[in-house]
Protein backbone atom coordinates (compact mmCIF):
# COMPACT_ATOMS: atom_id res chain seq x y z
CA UNK A 1 0.00 0.00 0.00
CA UNK A 2 1.57 3.60 -1.24
CA UNK A 3 -0.46 5.48 1.05
CA UNK A 4 0.32 5.63 4.35
CA UNK A 5 -1.96 6.05 8.02
CA UNK A 6 -2.69 9.78 8.26
CA UNK A 7 0.16 11.06 11.28
CA UNK A 8 -2.32 13.51 13.09
CA UNK A 9 -0.91 16.27 14.51
CA UNK A 10 -3.29 18.04 16.40
CA UNK A 11 -4.66 18.40 19.71
CA UNK A 12 -7.83 17.40 21.52
CA UNK A 13 -9.84 16.33 24.25
CA UNK A 14 -10.98 13.27 25.85
CA UNK A 15 -13.76 12.92 23.35
CA UNK A 16 -11.91 13.78 20.32
CA UNK A 17 -12.81 17.01 20.03
CA UNK A 18 -10.00 19.58 18.30
CA UNK A 19 -9.03 22.25 21.14
CA UNK A 20 -8.03 24.52 18.92
CA UNK A 21 -11.86 24.81 17.67
CA UNK A 22 -13.21 24.59 20.53
CA UNK A 23 -10.64 27.90 21.58
CA UNK A 24 -11.34 29.97 18.56
CA UNK A 25 -15.18 29.14 18.49
CA UNK A 26 -15.62 30.48 22.06
CA UNK A 27 -12.80 33.45 21.57
CA UNK A 28 -14.41 34.78 18.45
CA UNK A 29 -18.36 34.40 19.78
CA UNK A 30 -16.75 36.51 22.91
CA UNK A 31 -15.32 39.62 20.52
CA UNK A 32 -17.72 42.64 20.00
CA UNK A 33 -17.33 41.45 16.08
CA UNK A 34 -17.91 38.38 16.27
CA UNK A 35 -15.95 35.93 14.23
CA UNK A 36 -14.76 31.94 13.66
CA UNK A 37 -12.11 31.27 11.23
CA UNK A 38 -13.30 29.65 7.77
CA UNK A 39 -10.67 26.80 8.38
CA UNK A 40 -13.37 25.35 10.44
CA UNK A 41 -16.02 24.64 7.85
CA UNK A 42 -14.18 22.15 6.55
CA UNK A 43 -15.88 19.16 8.52
CA UNK A 44 -16.97 16.12 6.24
CA UNK A 45 -20.05 17.84 5.49
CA UNK A 46 -18.49 20.95 4.72
CA UNK A 47 -15.78 19.66 2.42
CA UNK A 48 -18.15 17.64 0.68
CA UNK A 49 -20.23 20.89 0.17
CA UNK A 50 -17.46 23.46 -1.00
CA UNK A 51 -16.98 20.53 -4.01
CA UNK A 52 -20.01 21.16 -4.68
CA UNK A 53 -19.72 24.90 -4.41
CA UNK A 54 -16.76 24.49 -7.26
CA UNK A 55 -18.98 23.17 -9.33
CA UNK A 56 -21.49 25.63 -9.61
CA UNK A 57 -21.52 28.19 -12.89
CA UNK A 58 -21.01 30.94 -10.93
CA UNK A 59 -18.34 29.71 -8.96
CA UNK A 60 -15.31 30.55 -11.66
CA UNK A 61 -11.88 29.62 -9.68
CA UNK A 62 -12.20 26.23 -9.84
CA UNK A 63 -13.00 25.69 -13.36
CA UNK A 64 -10.05 28.86 -14.25
CA UNK A 65 -7.42 27.68 -12.06
CA UNK A 66 -7.65 23.47 -13.25
CA UNK A 67 -8.11 25.10 -16.86
CA UNK A 68 -4.45 27.11 -16.27
CA UNK A 69 -3.22 23.86 -14.54
CA UNK A 70 -3.97 21.78 -17.80
CA UNK A 71 -2.83 24.37 -20.05
CA UNK A 72 0.41 24.64 -18.54
CA UNK A 73 1.19 21.74 -16.79
CA UNK A 74 4.21 20.67 -18.39
CA UNK A 75 5.61 24.41 -18.11
CA UNK A 76 5.14 24.43 -14.63
CA UNK A 77 6.55 20.89 -14.26
CA UNK A 78 9.62 21.71 -16.38
CA UNK A 79 10.19 25.39 -13.82
CA UNK A 80 9.81 23.50 -10.57
CA UNK A 81 11.93 20.61 -11.70
CA UNK A 82 11.71 16.63 -11.07
CA UNK A 83 12.26 14.52 -7.69
CA UNK A 84 10.48 16.67 -5.48
CA UNK A 85 8.49 16.12 -2.50
CA UNK A 86 5.53 17.78 -3.00
CA UNK A 87 3.35 19.15 0.11
CA UNK A 88 0.14 20.41 -0.28
CA UNK A 89 -1.21 22.69 2.38
CA UNK A 90 -4.66 22.63 2.67
CA UNK A 91 -5.48 19.43 0.24
CA UNK A 92 -8.84 18.65 0.62
CA UNK A 93 -10.39 16.41 -1.97
CA UNK A 94 -6.81 16.71 -4.06
CA UNK A 95 -8.69 17.46 -6.74
CA UNK A 96 -5.89 19.87 -8.86
CA UNK A 97 -3.29 17.56 -7.23
CA UNK A 98 -3.36 14.99 -10.17
CA UNK A 99 -2.42 17.73 -12.49
CA UNK A 100 0.65 18.55 -11.23
CA UNK A 101 2.00 15.24 -9.87
CA UNK A 102 1.29 14.09 -13.76
CA UNK A 103 4.05 16.62 -14.60
CA UNK A 104 6.60 16.99 -11.56
CA UNK A 105 7.64 13.29 -11.00
CA UNK A 106 7.76 13.74 -7.64
CA UNK A 107 9.18 11.21 -5.21
CA UNK A 108 6.68 11.37 -2.44
CA UNK A 109 3.82 13.45 -1.97
CA UNK A 110 2.66 14.90 1.49
CA UNK A 111 -0.98 16.65 1.84
CA UNK A 112 -1.59 18.58 5.06
CA UNK A 113 -5.24 19.40 5.82
CA UNK A 114 -7.57 19.79 9.03
CA UNK A 115 -10.23 17.04 8.29
CA UNK A 116 -9.02 13.89 9.04
CA UNK A 117 -11.84 11.92 7.44
CA UNK A 118 -11.43 13.93 4.35
CA UNK A 119 -7.98 13.63 3.99
CA UNK A 120 -8.75 9.73 4.45
CA UNK A 121 -10.75 9.97 1.43
CA UNK A 122 -8.55 11.83 -1.03
CA UNK A 123 -5.31 9.71 -0.31
CA UNK A 124 -7.00 6.48 -0.82
CA UNK A 125 -8.43 7.75 -4.44
CA UNK A 126 -5.51 9.49 -5.52
CA UNK A 127 -2.94 5.94 -3.89
CA UNK A 128 -5.10 4.59 -6.63
CA UNK A 129 -4.18 6.66 -9.28
CA UNK A 130 -0.42 6.88 -8.33
CA UNK A 131 0.12 3.16 -6.87
CA UNK A 132 3.86 3.96 -7.20
CA UNK A 133 3.72 7.34 -5.86
CA UNK A 134 4.61 7.09 -1.25
CA UNK A 135 1.57 9.08 -0.19
CA UNK A 136 2.49 10.71 3.51
CA UNK A 137 -0.76 12.61 4.85
CA UNK A 138 -0.74 14.82 7.86
CA UNK A 139 -4.01 16.02 9.74
CA UNK A 140 -2.79 19.08 11.13
CA UNK A 141 -3.64 23.13 10.78
CA UNK A 142 -1.20 24.14 8.41
CA UNK A 143 -1.43 27.97 10.00
CA UNK A 144 2.17 26.92 11.98
CA UNK A 145 5.04 25.42 10.66
CA UNK A 146 4.30 21.79 10.39
CA UNK A 147 6.82 18.98 11.63
CA UNK A 148 7.62 16.72 8.60
CA UNK A 149 8.71 13.02 9.22
CA UNK A 150 12.24 12.69 9.79
CA UNK A 151 13.20 11.18 6.34
CA UNK A 152 11.80 13.98 4.02
CA UNK A 153 13.11 17.02 6.23
CA UNK A 154 16.72 16.73 3.72
CA UNK A 155 15.22 16.06 0.49
CA UNK A 156 14.01 19.38 -2.23
CA UNK A 157 10.68 20.14 -1.52
CA UNK A 158 7.84 21.46 -3.69
CA UNK A 159 4.93 23.56 -2.06
CA UNK A 160 1.37 23.82 -3.75
CA UNK A 161 -1.24 26.08 -2.29
CA UNK A 162 -4.13 26.17 -4.86
CA UNK A 163 -7.46 27.92 -4.60
CA UNK A 164 -6.41 30.99 -3.46
CA UNK A 165 -7.00 29.72 -0.31
CA UNK A 166 -4.41 32.71 0.58
CA UNK A 167 -7.04 35.14 -0.04
CA UNK A 168 -8.76 34.08 3.08
CA UNK A 169 -6.01 35.85 5.44
CA UNK A 170 -5.66 39.08 5.97
CA UNK A 171 -2.51 40.42 4.43
CA UNK A 172 -0.43 40.55 7.94
CA UNK A 173 -1.98 36.82 8.63
CA UNK A 174 -1.24 35.65 5.24
CA UNK A 175 3.13 36.54 5.39
CA UNK A 176 3.10 34.92 8.68
CA UNK A 177 1.47 31.91 6.69
CA UNK A 178 3.91 31.98 3.63
CA UNK A 179 6.82 32.31 6.65
CA UNK A 180 5.38 29.34 7.66
CA UNK A 181 5.66 27.66 5.11
CA UNK A 182 9.08 28.51 4.08
CA UNK A 183 10.18 27.21 7.76
CA UNK A 184 8.23 24.15 7.08
CA UNK A 185 10.06 23.51 3.35
CA UNK A 186 13.47 24.60 4.06
CA UNK A 187 15.66 26.72 2.61
CA UNK A 188 15.54 25.26 -0.89
CA UNK A 189 12.21 24.75 -1.94
CA UNK A 190 9.61 26.44 -4.50
CA UNK A 191 5.96 27.12 -3.89
CA UNK A 192 3.53 27.03 -6.28
CA UNK A 193 0.43 29.11 -5.35
CA UNK A 194 -2.86 30.33 -6.69
CA UNK A 195 -4.32 33.54 -6.15
CA UNK A 196 -7.86 35.18 -7.29
CA UNK A 197 -7.36 38.79 -9.02
CA UNK A 198 -9.42 41.80 -8.58
CA UNK A 199 -12.07 41.89 -10.80
CA UNK A 200 -15.78 43.47 -11.17
CA UNK A 201 -17.90 43.51 -7.62
CA UNK A 202 -20.56 41.62 -9.44
CA UNK A 203 -19.17 39.11 -10.46
CA UNK A 204 -17.50 38.33 -7.26
CA UNK A 205 -20.74 38.62 -5.39
CA UNK A 206 -22.26 35.92 -7.49
CA UNK A 207 -19.71 33.21 -7.04
CA UNK A 208 -20.12 33.81 -3.08
CA UNK A 209 -23.84 33.77 -3.42
CA UNK A 210 -24.97 31.48 -5.52
CA UNK A 211 -28.71 31.14 -6.77
CA UNK A 212 -28.79 27.51 -5.24
CA UNK A 213 -27.91 28.16 -2.36
CA UNK A 214 -25.05 25.95 -1.72
CA UNK A 215 -22.91 28.06 -0.44
CA UNK A 216 -25.89 29.49 2.68
CA UNK A 217 -25.48 25.74 3.29
CA UNK A 218 -22.00 25.62 3.24
CA UNK A 219 -22.06 28.73 5.86
CA UNK A 220 -24.48 27.48 7.91
CA UNK A 221 -23.05 24.23 8.31
CA UNK A 222 -20.49 26.00 10.31
CA UNK A 223 -23.09 26.47 13.13
CA UNK A 224 -24.38 22.86 12.66
CA UNK A 225 -20.91 21.61 13.28
CA UNK A 226 -20.24 23.74 16.31
CA UNK A 227 -24.06 21.98 18.12
CA UNK A 228 -22.63 18.79 17.15
CA UNK A 229 -18.74 19.23 18.53
CA UNK A 230 -19.51 21.24 21.09
CA UNK A 231 -22.83 20.96 22.95
CA UNK A 232 -24.22 23.83 21.83
CA UNK A 233 -27.85 25.14 20.61
CA UNK A 234 -26.87 27.31 18.34
CA UNK A 235 -30.50 27.97 16.10
CA UNK A 236 -29.64 27.58 12.74
CA UNK A 237 -32.22 28.40 11.31
CA UNK A 238 -32.23 31.95 12.94
CA UNK A 239 -29.41 33.31 10.95
CA UNK A 240 -29.38 34.32 7.06
CA UNK A 241 -26.18 33.49 4.85
CA UNK A 242 -24.72 37.05 3.89
CA UNK A 243 -21.77 37.74 1.11
CA UNK A 244 -20.41 41.54 1.00
CA UNK A 245 -17.93 43.02 -0.85
CA UNK A 246 -15.87 45.40 1.15
CA UNK A 247 -14.31 47.50 -1.35
CA UNK A 248 -11.42 49.08 1.21
CA UNK A 249 -10.19 45.86 1.72
CA UNK A 250 -10.52 44.56 -1.51
CA UNK A 251 -12.24 41.58 0.11
CA UNK A 252 -15.39 39.17 -0.10
CA UNK A 253 -16.77 38.75 3.46
CA UNK A 254 -19.34 35.89 4.20
CA UNK A 255 -20.90 36.61 7.52
CA UNK A 256 -23.91 34.95 9.52
CA UNK A 257 -26.68 37.19 10.37
CA UNK A 258 -29.05 37.10 12.94
CA UNK A 259 -32.47 37.53 11.64
CA UNK A 260 -34.08 37.91 15.39
CA UNK A 261 -32.55 39.18 18.99
CA UNK A 262 -31.12 35.30 19.92
CA UNK A 263 -29.27 33.53 22.69
CA UNK A 264 -27.55 30.19 22.92
CA UNK A 265 -25.08 28.43 24.75
CA UNK A 266 -21.34 26.92 23.42
CA UNK A 267 -19.73 24.60 25.80
CA UNK A 268 -21.44 26.23 28.96
CA UNK A 269 -20.80 29.84 27.50
CA UNK A 270 -23.91 31.51 26.94
CA UNK A 271 -23.50 34.05 24.19
CA UNK A 272 -26.46 36.50 22.41
CA UNK A 273 -27.07 38.56 19.43
CA UNK A 274 -29.22 41.13 18.22
CA UNK A 275 -31.24 40.90 15.33
CA UNK A 276 -29.14 41.95 12.26
CA UNK A 277 -25.56 41.29 14.36
CA UNK A 278 -23.12 38.98 12.22
CA UNK A 279 -20.34 36.41 13.00
CA UNK A 280 -17.74 37.18 10.65
CA UNK A 281 -17.26 33.41 8.96
CA UNK A 282 -14.70 34.12 5.78
CA UNK A 283 -12.61 36.71 4.20
CA UNK A 284 -11.17 36.18 -0.05
CA UNK A 285 -9.15 38.67 -0.75
CA UNK A 286 -8.75 39.89 -4.27
CA UNK A 287 -5.09 40.82 -5.37
CA UNK A 288 -3.65 42.40 -8.40
CA UNK A 289 -0.60 40.79 -9.62
CA UNK A 290 1.91 43.34 -8.41
CA UNK A 291 0.06 43.02 -4.80
CA UNK A 292 0.63 39.02 -5.26
CA UNK A 293 4.29 39.35 -5.71
CA UNK A 294 4.65 41.60 -3.25
CA UNK A 295 2.78 39.88 -0.69
CA UNK A 296 4.95 36.67 -2.02
CA UNK A 297 8.58 38.65 -1.28
CA UNK A 298 7.49 39.70 2.30
CA UNK A 299 6.69 36.16 3.14
CA UNK A 300 10.08 34.98 1.71
CA UNK A 301 9.51 34.19 -1.65
CA UNK A 302 10.74 35.32 -4.89
CA UNK A 303 8.16 34.96 -7.54
CA UNK A 304 10.20 32.97 -10.47
CA UNK A 305 7.24 32.74 -13.14
CA UNK A 306 3.31 32.82 -13.17
CA UNK A 307 0.40 32.26 -15.52
CA UNK A 308 -2.98 34.13 -16.09
CA UNK A 309 -6.11 32.77 -17.71
CA UNK A 310 -7.01 34.75 -20.99
CA UNK A 311 -9.64 36.74 -19.29
CA UNK A 312 -6.99 37.99 -16.22
CA UNK A 313 -9.52 36.10 -13.84
CA UNK A 314 -7.08 33.91 -12.05
CA UNK A 315 -3.20 34.40 -11.59
CA UNK A 316 -0.62 31.12 -10.66
CA UNK A 317 2.99 32.05 -9.28
CA UNK A 318 5.67 29.81 -9.07
CA UNK A 319 8.37 31.13 -6.35
CA UNK A 320 11.57 30.19 -4.73
CA UNK A 321 12.22 30.48 -1.24
CA UNK A 322 14.61 33.53 -0.58
CA UNK A 323 17.61 33.17 0.37
CA UNK A 324 18.69 34.52 3.90
CA UNK A 325 20.22 37.79 4.03
CA UNK A 326 21.74 39.63 6.94
CA UNK A 327 21.23 43.15 5.22
CA UNK A 328 20.15 44.19 1.57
Amino acid sequence: MNVLAPLRILTADDDGIDLAFRQDVLTGLAQSQKAIPARWFYDLQGSRLFEQITQLPEYYLTRTEIGLLEECGAQIGAFAGPDRVVVEFGSGSSRKTPLVLRHVAPRAYVPIDISGETLEESCIALGARFPRLPIIPIEANFMSAVALPGRLRDEPMLGFFPGSTIGNLTPPAAVDLLRSMRSTLGGDARLLIGFDRLKEADVLLSAYDDRQGITAQFNLNLLHRINRELDANIPADSFRHSARWNAALSRIEMHLEARCDLSFEVSGKRFSLIAGETIHTENSHKYTPGQARLLLQAGGWTPAHEWTDSHDRFLIILAEATPDRSAP
